[in-house]
């Protein structure tokens, strides 16, 4: 059952609204649910996934739901696009498209993706990293903050990093399974670039569903650069984290998935295709 609700809204309100719902195409009616489930604390703990790891370590990369749905199940959030085609990242309700090029740009609404994450992010527990030598080191100094390694979590990261070192799928042929499509990935390496970490840890039991351990995208704050982190170096990194012990799984019907055989454990091949050379 539904209520009718007439609103009368400020007009900078009105203005910023209209704005938000002609970049992302969503409508005023979804954006006043979001927020009034924010303030109402609803939805939150809760990620929403599109197909799963297994299937893209298998190579079924046809895209099977648009950015503008993807938009309405969260404001934060990871994946990729048809064909494999670049690295995507959600952050404050907004999706961009990493190219394999270096290019990063606002993801097109009505374009696919084969894989996605998403959640409503909010933080359950914030800390300030005054050092950070490496992935490994980052993923120990999380590891000390996570209550349970039965949990997934959002985790959003600021701040200026030293070095970032990212890839870029390149885009695949249908079929072409994970490890040997990110064999002709393209890597990117900056220094001293200010920027957000965007990405979830999942546990280990969870593996033929997601990524299991830490998978995080980057995004330079001016939206220049981004990708797939392979390795970091910073100090001050601003650490957020939203415990999730909701997922809402959405299995493809393409003609890909519903052939493919996920039969196989994808963990070693995850683990080749998802860290540093």
């Amino acid at each position: 059952m539904t209520t009718p609700i007439t609103l009368h809204l400020p007009s900078a309100i009105e203005e910023a609204l209209t704005t938000h719902c002609n970049r992302s195409g969503d409508t005023f009616e979804h954006v006043i649910f979001r927020a009034l489930s924010d303030f109402l604390d609803l939805e939150h703990h809760s990620l929403y996934q599109i197909s799963t790891s297994g299937a893209l370590v298998e190579g079924v990369y046809q895209g099977c739901m648009r950015v503008r749905e993807i938009l309405k199940q969260g404001d934060f959030g990871l994946g990729t696009f048809h064909g494999l085609d670049g690295e995507g990242i959600m952050v404050d309700g907004a999706c961009y498209q990493a190219l394999s090029d270096g290019s990063v740009l606002p993801a097109d609404p009505d374009y696919l993706t084969p894989f996605w994450v998403a959640t409503h992010f909010k933080s359950d527990i914030e800390a300030t990293f005054e050092s950070v030598e490496d992935w490994s080191d980052l993923g120990r100094q999380l590891d000390r903050l996570r209550p349970s390694d039965n949990l997934f979590a959002a985790i959003r990261i600021n701040g200026t990093f030293a070095r970032v070192h990212y890839r870029v799928a390149c885009k695949s042929e249908p079929g072409v399974d994970l490890v040997s499509a990110t064999q002709h990935q393209a890597e990117y390496a900056f220094e001293g670039v200010e920027g957000t970490l965007v990405g979830f840890f999942t546990p280990d039991f969870a593996n033929t569903i997601n990524i299991p351990g830490y998978h995080l995208h980057f995004i330079s704050r001016d939206r220049a650069h981004g990708g797939h982190v392979l390795d970091l170096k910073a100090s001050n990194l601003e650490v957020a984290i939203d415990y999730e012990n909701q997922l809402k799984l959405v299995l493809p019907e393409t003609p890909s998935f519903l052939r493919a055989d996920l039969s196989n454990d994808p963990r070693a091949a995850l683990e080749k295709a998802e860290s540093k050379r």
